[in-house]
This record gives C-alpha cells, sequence and structure tokens, in this order.
C-alpha cells in the first residue's frame, strides 16, 4: 500500500499515512487532531545496479529501427 506525505497547517507537524492510491487525495487529520492538513509532493530516487550498487554498463553498438539500424540507407 502506497504511503503519503502530509503537513499540518496549524501546528506544522509532519506525518505520514498508508492508504489505497484511490483514497490519495482524501482529506488526512494531523496526528494532533488538525484537520488542515496538505498532501506533500513526494519523490522517488530509482538506482540500479542490482545488490552490489554498481552501475549499469551504459550499452553501445547502433540502435535498431529507422534511427540507427542502417535500414533507411
Amino acid at each position: 500500500m502506497p504511503r503519503y506525505d502530509f503537513r499540518c497547517r496549524s501546528c506544522g507537524a509532519t506525518f505520514e499515512l498508508s492508504r489505497p492510491m484511490a483514497q490519495a487525495n482524501d482529506p488526512a487529520v494531523c496526528p494532533e487532531g488538525h484537520p488542515d492538513t496538505v498532501k506533500l509532493l513526494s519523490t522517488v530516487a530509482v538506482t540500479g545496479g542490482g545488490a552490489s550498487g554498481a552501475a549499469a554498463p551504459a550499452p553501445s553498438g547502433g540502435g535498431g529501427g529507422c534511427c540507427g539500424g542502417g535500414c533507411c540507407g
């Protein structure tokens, strides 16, 4: 279930809620009971390389299709 970050406009507290995506934009009440909250924009960091953390090698060679495969002459 996705987690969403919220901030209370009344007391400034930030908190996290787990809820279904269908309820992502539903109102949330802060832990102190204040109803005036806003959902914060979350960012996601995606890294590759598996367990070692090493970056994947860059692809080499020509591309395929019409833009690099040599089919357009």
